[in-house]
């Protein structure tokens, strides 16, 4: 099957079918390594507690974020 072919028949396959294909060829490109997966795991449970115990502080909503960054490059 060449790559032409292959691309349109993808493309013609529901969402979740297509996101499952994509996912499984960046893995290929870029395989996970367990150790760095672990610490970013350690990372994320890490400031999930603080947000939930308030220490990290007031959380601000992603959009407010995104403006306050484009705002910045407007300049």
């Amino acid at each position: 099957m060449n790559t032409k072919k292959m691309i349109d028949e993808i493309t013609a396959l529901p969402v979740e079918e297509r996101v499952m294909i994509v996912d499984s060829l960046l893995r290929s490109l870029n395989q996970p390594e367990s150790e760095i997966d672990k610490k970013w795991i350690t990372t994320a449970h890490q400031r999930l507690m603080e947000m939930r115990s308030g220490a990290a502080g007031a959380a601000i909503p992603g959009n407010e974020v995104f403006d306050r960054i484009w705002q910045r490059f407007e300049k």
